[in-house]
């Protein structure tokens, strides 16, 4: 059965489907729609940034230092997605870097064991994103982690969308390929979500666009698509960016 009466139905079922595919959260694993779902993404961005800038928040109340602060911000976000995305960025880095053709690129990319650009790429992601967290909880932009973190779902679906798959199997083919629209859905809502620090909202939007472009092109030269590992890459790469505008802005 079908009709306006199971709108609602429909739309619990893909935020069920959004949590269960981002995060270690207790949400039913199901394969409802997973693919078009991804427009909640930014709803799964927006519960998490709340709660890991909440850890921050206090940390900073139980008057520890803002390092440790930060520290545990990041904590909280890698802990929420059992590290999903933070791996991804791990194994594009070894793949797309440590490969002389596409193949082995590929090849690396599917290896579990971390290699040295993909330890550089994690230790130096994780330090730049801990100093620009440094700058905004001493500034108290608490709102501003939160609204990086949606905005940092966007690329993930635009490059779903976009692009073709650059391998025949896992995780990003399994999940599917959602039409544009909803992909241009997922960039409103998260245009929306953060609407409330205009300006700023608009500046870590843009960052978040330059850094996902930045992360397909270089796939789509080095690998001819996207994978999963990919689209944690985009993740990652867009949650610095905004991180990083959003700490230049306030200080």
């Amino acid at each position: 059965m079908s009709g306006p009466e199971q709108k609602p139905v429909w739309i619990l079922a893909d935020v069920a489907s959004a949590f269960g595919l981002l995060t270690r959260l207790p949400f039913p694993q199901t394969q409802h729609h997973r693919a078009q779902s991804c427009w909640a993404w930014p709803l799964v961005g927006l519960v998490l940034g709340a709660l890991a800038a909440a850890a921050g928040w206090a940390a900073l109340a139980l008057e520890l230092p803002v390092g440790v602060a930060a520290a545990l911000v990041l904590a909280a976000s890698a802990l929420m997605t059992g590290a999903l995305h933070e791996d991804g960025l791990a194994d594009a880095a070894d793949g797309l870097f440590g490969g002389w053709t596409r193949e082995r690129r590929l090849e690396i990319m599917k290896d579990s064991h971390i290699g040295s650009y993909g330890t550089l790429a994690l230790l130096l992601t994780t330090l730049a994103a801990w100093s620009a967290l440094v700058a905004l909880l001493q500034a108290g932009a608490f709102a501003a982690v939160a609204a990086a973190a949606v905005l940092s779902r966007v690329p993930m679906a635009l490059i779903m969308a976009l692009m073709g798959h650059a391998r025949a199997g896992g995780l990003s083919r399994s999940v599917g390929r959602p039409p544009l629209a909803v992909a241009l859905l997922t960039a409103g809502l998260a245009l929306l979500i953060a609407a409330p620090l205009g300006a700023l909202a608009a500046a870590m939007g843009a960052a978040v666009a330059v850094a996902g472009l930045a992360v397909a092109l270089t796939a789509q030269r080095r690998i001819g698509g996207q994978t999963g590992d990919i689209l944690g890459a985009s993740q990652q790469m867009a949650w610095l960016a905004a991180l990083t505008v959003a700490a230049g802005w306030v200080t």
